[in-house]
């Protein structure tokens, strides 16, 4: 059980490891705010799809299965949808039509046929925390030196009140060597890559210590 929260850290990351979600992750990470919201947004939506699918997997139809799977994906994804909404409009406004698209993404849906409709609901719960988390690893790193490098210093904002700084760094001694090319997707692409090597890197040690 905890094997499957582990491996969706690193060895199975959603986004570095089994290339899954890379729209929106390429797309919202060019600021903390958006990317630790879409994360957020994300495993709810992994968590809870995950525990109902587990809790029907023995009374759904085989034949129907994935018609089942969306219907109950896009439901929660509407309901996360509206509060975010109704309690941080500044949030739905910066995740645009990305928010409506967590339906499609394919680490829920991924885990639902892969997982949940094979195991139990405290196994899937768990899964789906860790491909939630591994997501957030990816997108928040992303944000972080994609933010950094464009503009030399990071800010994050209370999600429910916009005006609210959580914290700030600025270093203006490094603003004129500030890289905006990393704000455009070109610099998505760029960062992505070099945190897809990282991660191959890291599973690649983690094999050689398993054989040894």
């Amino acid at each position: 059980m905890w094997k499957n929260f582990k491996n969706g850290l690193i060895k199975e990351n959603p986004v570095f490891g089994l290339y899954l979600g890379m729209c929106s992750t390429l797309a919202i990470s060019s600021a903390i705010d958006s990317a630790i919201g879409m994360s957020l947004c994300v495993i709810i939506v992994l968590i809870l799809s995950n525990c109902i699918i587990s809790a029907m997997r023995k009374i759904i139809p085989d034949e129907i299965r994935i018609p089942v799977y969306i219907v109950i994906i896009a439901s929660l994804v509407t309901i996360v949808e509206m509060l975010v909404h109704a309690f941080m409009p500044e949030l739905y406004v910066s995740l645009g039509a990305f928010l409506s698209l967590i339906v499609v993404n394919c680490i829920i849906l991924g885990r639902a046929e892969a997982f949940a409709n094979k195991n139990g609901i405290l196994a899937s719960a768990i899964d789906g925390l860790g491909m939630g988390l591994g997501y957030t690893i990816a997108i928040v790193g992303l944000a972080i030196v994609r933010e950094f490098l464009s503009t030399m210093g990071l800010v994050f904002h209370n999600p429910f009140d916009a005006s609210q700084e959580i914290f700030k760094i600025a270093i203006p001694a490094l603003e004129p060597y500030k890289i905006s090319f990393f704000s455009t997707s070109v610099g998505a692409f760029l960062a992505f890559a070099c945190f897809a090597a990282l991660f191959a890197k890291l599973r690649s040690n983690s094999s050689k210590k398993e054989v040894k």
